[in-house]
């Protein structure tokens, strides 16, 4: 289905019945990533899959920027009419929850999160030179997003008050001591590293995210 929400047209599909569920995708990636996720989730959830604007089947827009990816978000929660649901997001659809988490404090009901980064600095060396060599090549603004951004300080993250899961994978791109920084300045998280996976291997086409998911849902 598609709609159009804060000034962007936004492919999405939606499945089942309950409590909602939002799910987003990280960069270059599209909703098709959580295709063995969403029908366990659906089972039990209304689930809502979106594909970013300059993603998959959405709009590719001239600009791009965590806060517009997460202004959609929003946008797209109170078209739908969505109460209180839970997000979870991959990589920056994680950024893209905290963001909302701490700007809209009464809009979620909890967001759940899989290497997610503050700040670029977050980026294991490998894989921000990795980064900035495909930046080099392709001049992709979505990769130069990754490389410029997010800021999000300490005092972003104390004004979370709904329940933050943070996941990572034990060798995610994500550095480990970024993401206890996350767990730590955010007072209401918890925190689980994923034994023997890496940034995606656990959630991309997999079944694994499903029953990490059920602990928290």
């Amino acid at each position: 289905m598609n709609i159009k929400v804060n000034d962007v047209n936004l492919y999405y599909e939606e499945y089942g019945e309950g409590n909602p569920i939002i799910l987003i995708h990280g960069n270059s990636e599209s909703l098709d990533i959580f295709d063995k996720l969403i029908p366990e989730l659906s089972k039990e959830y209304k689930v809502y899959a979106i594909d970013m604007r300059c993603h998959g089947k959405s709009e590719k827009t001239k600009e791009i920027s965590y806060d517009l990816l997460s202004e959609d978000i929003v946008a797209f929660i109170h078209e739908l009419n969505i109460q209180k649901p839970i997000i979870y997001g991959f990589s920056d659809g994680g950024i893209e929850a905290l963001l909302i988490a701490y700007r809209y404090p009464e809009l979620l009901s909890r967001i759940i999160i899989s290497g997610a980064n503050i700040n670029p600095e977050g980026l294991n060396k490998k894989d921000y030179f990795m980064c900035k060599l495909m930046y080099f090549f392709t001049r992709d603004k979505k990769i130069k997003m990754m490389l410029k951004e997010p800021n999000i300080t300490a005092e972003d993250l104390d004004k979370i008050i709904i329940p933050v899961n943070i996941l990572a994978g034990e060798y995610d791109a994500i550095l480990e001591e970024h993401t206890r920084l996350i767990h730590k300045w955010i007072k209401t998280s918890t925190l689980y590293i994923v034994p023997r996976e890496n940034h995606g291997s656990y959630i991309i086409h997999s079944d694994k995210i499903y029953k990490i998911l059920k602990q928290y849902i």
